[in-house]
C-alpha cells in the first residue's frame, strides 16, 4: 500500500465520519431474553450517533441536566439550595427585628 492510498482512505473515513455526525445515525434494536417461551428480560437499545450540535437542534441535550454527566452542577445545586435557605433565615431576622421596633414605641 502506498502513502497515497493510505492518505485517501483516512480522507474517505474523515468525510465518512463528518457526514455522520452532521446528519446523524440512529442504530435501534430490541434484546429478549426468554425461558421455555416466557419472556424474562427485555432490554431496549436506542443509540444516537451526532455532533453535539446536531444533537441541541433536534432537542436531544439531556447531558446537561444529568447529574451523573456533570456532576458539578450537583454541587452548584446544593450549594444553591443552602445559600436560599441562608437568605431566607436573614429575611426571617430582618422581619422580625422590624416588628420589634415598631411595636416599640420611642418615649
Amino acid at each position: 500500500m502506498s502513502s497515497v492510498e493510505g492518505h485517501g482512505r483516512s480522507t474517505g473515513l474523515v468525510e465518512v465520519l463528518d457526514r455522520i455526525l452532521d446528519k446523524g445515525l440512529v442504530i435501534a434494536g430490541d434484546i429478549k431474553v426468554s425461558l421455555a417461551e416466557v419472556e424474562l428480560l427485555t432490554i431496549r437499545i436506542r443509540l444516537l450517533v451526532c455532533s453535539i450540535d446536531k444533537a441541541e437542534q433536534i432537542g436531544l441535550d439531556w447531558w446537561r441536566y444529568d447529574h451523573h454527566l456533570s456532576p458539578g452542577k450537583q454541587a452548584l445545586s446544593v450549594e444553591n439550595e443552602d445559600l436560599r435557605k441562608q437568605v431566607r433565615a436573614l429575611e426571617r431576622q430582618l422581619a422580625a427585628t422590624s416588628r420589634r421596633r415598631s411595636t416599640t414605641v420611642p418615649r
